[in-house]
């Protein structure tokens, strides 16, 4: 079973190298207790094997819009949907979930990942129950968005 220190470092290693090579976003760690304002984007991509989890993305949806620009390599000023905004969600959720999975693969063995989903409400959260651990990190964007990516595992062994 791979330690919770190793994951740790795998997100926060996955998440950095996504953001600075595709989507051309630097992420500045900040405070684990800053909170997202106002209407929020929960993208999350599951994993199943010899362990199970789950990989969310969570931000409020000025931040999705700046992450969906970055990545369609649009003006900050150009019109941009909702379906845009989500699909590029989805798609920094798969990215970051292939970034982690190449880092933790040779420890843990079998890792079969879904398509993502991404929904929308306020203050979304994400749970696996009893028996997970989490390990999470938050960033701020351009000094003014938070956005929180976390890992949430469990052995399919036990």
């Amino acid at each position: 079973m791979i330690d919770q220190l190793c994951f740790n470092e795998a997100l926060l290693e996955g998440t950095k190298e996504v953001f600075e090579t595709m989507i051309f976003i630097d992420l500045q760690e900040c405070d684990p207790a800053t909170g997202i304002d106002g209407d929020s984007i929960l993208s999350a991509i599951t994993f199943k094997g010899d362990m199970e989890g789950c990989l969310a993305i969570s931000c409020n949806v000025p931040c999705a819009k700046t992450i969906a620009l970055n990545m369609l390599a649009m003006e900050p000023d150009d019109p941009i949907t909702e379906e845009e905004i989500s699909d590029a969600m989805g798609e920094v959720a798969n990215m970051v979930m292939g970034s982690v999975k190449s880092r933790i693969q040779d420890q843990i063995g079998t890792l079969d990942v879904s398509i993502p989903s991404v929904v929308s409400g306020r203050m979304l959260e994400n749970s696996l129950g009893d028996n997970t651990v989490k390990v999470s990190a938050k960033f701020s964007i351009e000094e003014k968005y938070v956005i929180e990516f976390s890992l949430l595992y469990k052995s399919s062994r036990e």
